[in-house]
């Protein structure tokens, strides 16, 4: 039987750059056995896509919304596109500069 494989888009608000917030989130999500990916943006938010099974997607949604790396400070955490696949796009879970 196979799993069900989900996949979605995240943003997180806050006190989330300069505070290792992208190597924790690559860290949790590689423990949660997610891929995907992890990146800074220009307004200061982080931004990226976890897939994987559905049950560790929405612990590492979870994580995203309430965690974060020990110094952040999350406002908030959107997530959007959330939607079932059937393969997973990536290989591994990535911060990308």
């Amino acid at each position: 039987m196979a799993t069900d494989l989900l996949s979605v888009d995240y943003e997180v608000f806050g006190k989330v750059q300069g505070v290792f917030f992208r190597k924790h989130t690559q860290k949790e999500g590689q423990q949660l056995g997610l891929v995907g990916w992890v990146q800074n943006t220009e307004a200061g938010t982080v931004q990226g896509q976890l897939q994987g099974p559905t049950d560790k997607v929405k612990q590492m949604q979870e994580w995203l919304k309430t965690t974060g790396s020990p110094r952040s400070r999350i406002d908030k955490a959107e997530f959007k596109n959330e939607k079932k696949i059937e393969t997973l796009d990536h290989e591994d879970f990535k911060v990308v500069k």
